[in-house]
């Protein structure tokens, strides 16, 4: 596995007709989809690619997410999603990712928390041994990695003091 001294980021990764609303953006569902896509690489360079579902029955499910939508992004325009380990053990991924559009801006933010699932239950199991020492090289060069200013945030709405 190569080392990594900042955030994995994937290809550029162009938007579809079909995924922009009636209101001429990106429709919010379709964010997921492209943080989704944006960690395949990611999960490659793990040893959690197409082919660990197929061949181990193994996989990584979604357990929770936190999109913060910040600019807009349109038809036409293409994005890279960053990938960073903020936290793990030996069944979960903390991970924080920023959608990036071609010309460096910042989209949308998402974080999330990850299972690892043996996929004949399916059950939440530990990570194989190999697997897991790939999370831990990934997670050892990310953890240099400044904390990111966005991950961590709740929802809420901020009332002004009177």
């Amino acid at each position: 596995m190569s080392t990594l001294s900042k955030p994995f980021i994937s290809d550029l990764m162009e938007l579809q007709p079909d995924w922009i609303d009636y209101n001429g953006h990106l429709n919010m569902a379709f964010y997921n989809v492209l943080f989704d896509r944006g960690c395949d690489g990611a999960f490659e360079l793990l040893g959690m690619g197409p082919d660990y579902a197929g061949e181990r029955k193994m996989t990584i499910y979604t357990a929770e997410a936190h999109v913060r939508y910040v600019r807009e992004i349109h038809l036409g325009n293409r994005v890279r999603a960053s990938f960073q380990i903020i936290d793990h053990d030996e069944k979960r991924l903390h991970v924080y990712q920023e959608l990036l559009h071609e010309d460096g801006w910042l989209s949308a933010t998402s974080e999330t928390l990850a299972l690892h699932i043996d996929m004949s239950g399916p059950k939440v199991a530990p990570f194989q041994a190999d697997i897991l020492k790939n999370i831990e090289n990934m997670a050892r060069e990310h953890a240099g990695l400044p904390y990111p200013e966005n991950a961590g945030r709740r929802i809420e709405i901020k009332r002004k003091q009177a």
